[in-house]
């Protein structure tokens, strides 16, 4: 089976160095008018023995911008929840 090609995102650090991020997914939460992103570093799933660390972040869309997206840290407790939980429902049963 052909792998699907996955969308990647340029994330500048505190220092400004610049950071490649494979996509997994993006999801919007209706209720609070919310979009998410969750990504993981370029090449992090090459080693499928070692867990792959994901961040989450919640975005906002900048139409006519450079920069297609703001991204913004995920900071309250609810927000995490929800992250969790539909990260958790993205990752195949025999993952876990």
């Amino acid at each position: 089976m052909a792998e699907q090609e996955k969308e990647r995102i340029v994330i500048p650090d505190e220092n400004g160095d610049e950071h490649l991020f494979d996509e997994l997914f993006r999801f919007h939460v209706d209720a609070t008018n919310k979009s998410y992103i969750l990504v993981t570093p370029v090449g992090a799933d090459e080693d499928e023995e070692e867990e792959v660390e994901v961040f989450a972040f919640r975005f906002e869309d900048r139409e006519g911008e450079e920069d297609d997206i703001a991204l913004f840290p995920v900071e309250t407790d609810e927000e995490w929840e929800m992250v969790e939980e539909m990260l958790n429902t993205f990752q195949p049963e025999d993952e876990e």
